[in-house]
């Protein structure tokens, strides 16, 4: 059967895409579904929500904060984290801008959320103190203008295509295109990211995915697991915990985030993955991107209590999350010509029995094959921001 497409958000004056509280789906595609809703009252007033169900598996997607991944759940397992912001948050709640640059943090809460396009790191203030670039950018906070759903019953396939633009006259002009798959028998999602420059001038972009896990996948003994060239903490205070890196504590309030950053190993054309897996290996995550693209490689830890958000983010990105410019003399930005673009693949997978996680270490020990990583005990310099 023919493959059915609907437009569910367009910005365009005289647009008419599908209404609010709507089921897609289409003759011949079994299991598949998306639902389209839209929240009503508090901070998440006015969000856009797309839920897509590919069987047991259910991705909740955000257009209204940059096509997010809010959430995914399988079953009874549920990936992502309790953040103690009360989402999704609509962006008009969210001043990316104010004078701390940490207001970014005020609708943290999904699962996935990309980090760019101009900035993706830590804030940075010019030298009379005002904000110059924000924390983690403002892509994360611009809704999408058109979504487009397909299922098609012979792929077996949903797709959502999503348009999002980061535009400031005088300014960068960027769109993101995004193109989110899940087919039948999946157990996550498959994202290709185009960013496109809109301006006849050059432009330099920075893109983070900031993924992040929470209880239950995340608990006392889990673990990340990739092929790691070098290991450098991002400070003194990570520094203190480089012999443990790779594994997590119980839930301890008042803990200090504590920050590593990687290069890590792939395969001839660039392609590489890593895990987080619960205490028992009988559980993970597995995401799959492509160093060539997304060169850097971060692991925040955030192991507070449950109630301020006990986390972890597992981070591939084109830089490492320190000030702008400070990235930029290190060359970790990806330059685009005018009217040029530049592409991301990145993959999102549960893994629900310890075969699939043993399968999933298999991997990445073929990767690490013969070689001992290199790991600093302290921060390096062309690394971390002083």
């Amino acid at each position: 059967m023919a493959a059915k497409t609907w437009n569910v958000i367009d910005s365009s004056f005289g647009s008419q895409p599908v209404p609010p509280n709507t089921k897609l789906s289409a003759p011949g595609a079994s299991g598949l579904a998306v639902n389209y809703e839209v929240a009503r009252g508090g901070l998440s007033d006015g969000v856009e929500m797309l839920t897509v169900e590919n069987g047991d598996l259910k991705i909740r997607i955000v257009p209204t904060r940059g096509m997010s991944i809010w959430d995914m759940t399988y079953g009874e397992q549920r990936l992502g984290w309790k953040s103690p912001v009360r989402g999704p948050v609509h962006p008009a709640f969210v001043d990316v801008g104010e004078p701390s640059g940490l207001g970014w943090l005020d609708g943290f809460d999904e699962l996935l959320v990309r980090c760019g396009l101009e900035s993706n790191g830590a804030p940075e203030f010019k030298e009379d103190g005002t904000l110059l670039y924000p924390l983690h950018g403002r892509i994360g906070n611009k809704p999408a203008r058109r979504v487009d759903v397909t299922i098609d019953p012979d792929s077996s396939e949903i797709t959502v295509v999503g348009v999002v633009e980061e535009v400031r006259f005088h300014f960068l002009k960027l769109r993101l295109t995004t193109t989110i798959r899940t087919r039948v028998g999946e157990k996550g999602f498959r994202i290709q990211d185009r960013v496109t420059n809109l301006s006849q001038s050059p432009a330099e972009i920075q893109m983070l995915y900031h993924v992040n896990f929470g209880d239950p996948l995340l608990d006392a003994g889990s673990k990340v697991i990739a092929p790691i060239k070098t290991i450098v903490p991002r400070n003194a205070h990570a520094a203190e915990g480089i012999g443990n890196w790779s594994s997590y504590e119980a839930p301890q309030p008042g803990f200090e985030e504590q920050v590593y950053f990687f290069e890590l190993l792939g395969n001839d054309e660039g392609e590489t993955q890593a895990i987080l897996k619960n205490a028992h290996g009988t559980e993970g995550a597995l995401l799959k991107f492509n160093k060539k693209q997304l060169p850097c490689f971060t692991v925040w830890k955030n192991t507070t209590s449950l109630a301020d958000g006990y986390v972890t983010g597992i981070e591939p990105g084109t830089n490492f999350p320190n000030p702008r410019s400070y990235e930029g003399e290190q060359g970790r930005v990806v330059k685009i010509g005018p009217s040029g673009s530049f592409d991301f693949d990145f993959e999102l997978a549960y893994l629900s029995h310890a075969s699939e996680v043993e399968a999933a270490e298999s991997a990445i020990a073929k990767l690490q094959a013969g070689v001992e990583p290199q790991v600093y005990a302290e921060p390096q310099e062309g690394w971390c921001a002083p």
